[in-house]
């Protein structure tokens, strides 16, 4: 097989070089690509991310602002995503938009994800719809988000309109993405500072809303962890139900985040304890879905001492780890080894401003998958992280995972090579 590599070599982007021939992908493989309404769209000023923003002090390192200017350029952007051979494509809907207001529901928002879906199928793509991508209404913040005791009630009750509306016509609903990622980030080692400018975040938010507790999915306090991991487990249960009360057979499930963890001799210890803490509680959770989401950007090493440093030359990602290809294959065969369900890539990218990593990552990594699937794990399909460059949470525009770079004055979006790699591959694999 001809591979495309600028991690392990010479870089190509010429689509008619790629032969995937050796793939094994089912024929209903859905082949995509994952996006998030607040960090594309734009003005998503009833949230409570939007308002987090905005006080003062705040960890977010910019405001989103415009974003990529989705919410108005959303049929090009469809365009984009049928011009690259895909046939899915994953996006959620804005809580805080279709419920502004506490038991208001506005008809422009219904409307907008109902073109939006219907567009979708318009074009051959099956949409994959997230309820919740961390971002909830600025009004159920002030409850205490997943702390409140009427959340999962209140989820449900959304996930339910939703349904109503256009449910008829998606392919696969995520009611969760990464609700793991808190307890993901205690093993990240980030500074002590970041963890004190969060709880200074909320507590200017409780300020300025006038309220005791303001909470968010997205920024939480350690402390807080255990109840808000029950409020979103109740959720999801809830929400699940909701969804399959209007239509049961609509596959259901929840996406992780979770990094490729490898033990060397000695980390053992380490790693079965990271899982454990991370991982398998949700995944055994999953158990009872149709359905796991699988989020992969990295593979860490562990020894009796900790994390491995990264080997000496190594192509590093924008997190400061190695581009490792083969972690995507890892982590899905271990969501598989726990939950026995079947496995969705709703997210596998690579931080860089270097797009020929990129290009050179994307069909080792899908080799991987190809194995993993050959091994027996059953994998419905893959969404790669992003459509476009957008707004990554606190660390603001910096970070570029696109496939095409958008022009922050403009939002003209431009292709990048590794689009066109994507393409291909896809494109040979579903022997268009």
């Amino acid at each position: 097989m001809a591979v495309i590599r600028s991690v392990y070599g010479s870089l190509s982007t010429e689509p008619e070089r790629h032969d995937v021939t050796l793939f094994r992908f089912p024929a209903d493989f859905l082949w995509g690509v994952a996006t998030a309404g607040h960090q594309n769209e734009g003005d998503n000023v009833d949230s409570d991310t939007w308002f987090l923003e905005n006080v003062k002090p705040t960890v977010f390192q910019e405001r989103s602002g415009k974003a990529a200017n989705g919410w108005e350029l959303w049929e090009s952007d469809l365009d984009l995503v049928a011009g690259m051979n895909l046939n899915a494509y994953r996006f959620s809907v804005e809580w805080a938009r279709i419920e502004p207001v506490e038991g208001e529901f506005s008809e422009e928002a219904l409307s907008h994800y109902e073109a939006l879906v219907d567009g979708c199928i318009g074009r051959g793509l099956a949409p994959i719809v997230t309820l919740n991508h961390f971002t909830s209404p600025h009004w159920f913040a002030a409850r205490g988000a997943w702390l409140d005791a009427e959340a999962p009630e209140l989820f449900a009750r959304y996930c339910g309109v939703v349904m109503d509306r256009f449910g008829d016509r998606i392919r696969l609903a995520v009611t969760f993405n990464e609700p793991d990622l808190p307890e993901m980030l205690t093993w990240a080692g980030l500074p002590g500072f970041i963890v004190e400018l969060e709880r200074a975040t909320l507590a200017a938010a409780e300020k300025d809303a006038g309220v005791e507790r303001y909470r968010a999915g997205n920024v939480m306090l350690h402390e807080e962890f255990a109840g808000m991991r029950a409020g979103m487990t109740a959720a999801h249960i809830a929400g699940k139900a909701a969804i399959k009360a209007r239509r049961a057979d609509l596959p259901v499930g929840l996406s992780l985040a979770m990094c490729d963890d490898v033990a060397v001799p000695g980390g053992e210890e380490l790693v079965t304890r990271k899982r454990a803490e991370v991982y398998d509680y949700w995944l055994r959770l999953a158990s009872d879905d149709d359905f796991v989401g699988v989020q992969n950007y990295e593979r860490l090493r562990y020894g009796a001492d900790g994390l491995l440093p990264s080997p000496e030359g190594a192509v590093l990602n924008g997190m400061g780890t190695p581009v490792d290809p083969d972690s995507l294959r890892g982590a899905v065969e271990y969501a598989h080894a726990v939950s026995g369900v079947p496995v969705l890539v709703s997210e596998h990218g690579v931080s860089t401003p270097d797009d020929s990593i990129r290009a050179g990552f994307i069909e080792p990594s899908l080799e991987g998958l190809a194995r993993a699937i050959a091994d027996g794990v059953p994998v419905l399909g893959y969404c790669h992280w992003t459509l476009m460059d957008n707004f990554e949470w606190i660390f603001g525009y910096g970070p570029k995972l696109g496939l095409h770079e958008v022009d922050r004055e403009t939002f003209k979006r431009t292709a990048k090579p590794s689009a066109g790699v994507y393409a291909a591959l896809v494109r040979a694999a579903r022997g268009l």
